[in-house]
C-alpha cells in the first residue's frame, strides 16, 4: 500500500493527525503553524513541505487549508503524489473568502491572549478530549490566518486541480459550510468522486477519527504501489 502524508487545516498543526498517523504515514507541519511558527505562510513554502514530506509517491491527504495546499502540490508535482484527498475544501477562494478571514484575523488578535482561550474552547467543544488537547498542544497560530488569505486570493484552485492527472478523492461532511462549490471542484478533477459524510461538519476529520481513517485506507487500497522515482499517479 501507498503511504500516506496528511496536511492540517489552518492554524493547527501535524497534532491534528494524531488518530491517524501510523508507519506507514506521516504528517507535516506548514510554514507558520506547529514547529515552524513564527515563519512566514506562502503558498510555494507550503507546497515544498508537502513535497518534502513525501519520501516516494503517496497519498497526499489534506484537511481545510491543507486541502489547498495539497491540490497546488498535486498539480506541480504529480509525480510525487500517487493519489489525492481533499476534505472539507470545496468553497472556492479569493477575495470573498478572503474578507471574512481578515475580519476574524483583526478580531482574535485584538482580545489579550491573540484568541488562545476561544480556540481552545472552540476545538474543546468540537474534538475528543484527547484529540483536543493534542492539537491545543501543537499550537493554535491565529497571528496566521492574514498571511494564509493573502496567499489564497487569487489562487485559481480549480485550474490547478484540473492539471492533476491522478485520482482525487473529495470528501466533505454533509454540515460543511466549505461544501458549496464541491460539484465545480468534481468536474474539474480529472479522475474524481465524491463522498459526502452524514452529520458531519467541517472537522470532520478530527471529529469522525475512525470514519475518516477508513475513508483514508479505502482509497489508499485502491492505489497502486509505486517505487520511490517512479512515476505516480494515473494517466488521464
Amino acid at each position: 500500500m501507498v503511504p500516506v502524508v496528511f496536511v492540517h487545516g489552518i492554524r493547527l498543526s501535524s497534532a491534528a493527525w494524531t488518530e491517524q498517523l501510523n508507519p506507514s504515514a506521516r504528517a507535516v507541519d506548514l510554514p507558520g503553524h506547529g514547529t515552524r511558527r513564527g515563519e512566514r505562510f506562502t503558498l510555494a513554502g507550503a507546497v515544498d513541505a508537502v513535497v518534502d514530506g513525501i519520501e516516494e509517491p503517496a497519498l497526499v491527504v489534506g484537511h481545510s487549508l491543507g486541502g489547498y495546499v495539497a491540490i497546488a502540490a498535486a498539480a506541480r508535482h504529480p509525480d510525487r503524489v500517487a493519489g489525492l484527498v481533499v476534505a472539507d475544501s470545496t468553497y472556492l477562494p479569493g477575495r470573498t473568502l478572503e474578507a471574512p478571514f481578515r475580519i476574524a484575523h483583526r478580531l482574535l488578535m485584538r482580545l489579550p491572549d491573540r484568541g488562545e482561550g476561544l480556540s481552545r474552547r472552540q476545538f474543546r467543544s468540537a474534538l475528543p478530549p484527547k484529540l483536543a488537547e493534542a492539537v491545543i498542544g501543537g499550537g493554535i497560530a491565529t497571528e496566521v490566518i492574514s498571511d494564509v488569505a493573502m496567499a489564497f486570493a487569487d489562487f485559481d484552485v480549480l485550474a490547478e486541480l484540473a492539471t492533476y492527472p491522478g485520482p482525487t478523492w473529495l470528501i466533505n461532511g454533509s454540515r460543511d459550510h466549505f461544501r458549496r462549490h464541491e460539484r465545480r471542484f468534481l468536474d474539474a478533477c480529472a479522475d474524481g468522486r465524491l463522498i459526502i459524510v452524514p452529520k458531519a461538519g467541517h472537522y470532520l476529520p478530527m471529529a469522525r477519527g475512525e470514519e475518516f481513517s477508513r475513508l483514508v485506507l479505502d482509497a489508499a487500497r485502491g492505489l497502486p504501489s509505486v517505487k520511490s522515482g517512479a512515476p505516480g499517479g494515473a494517466a488521464r
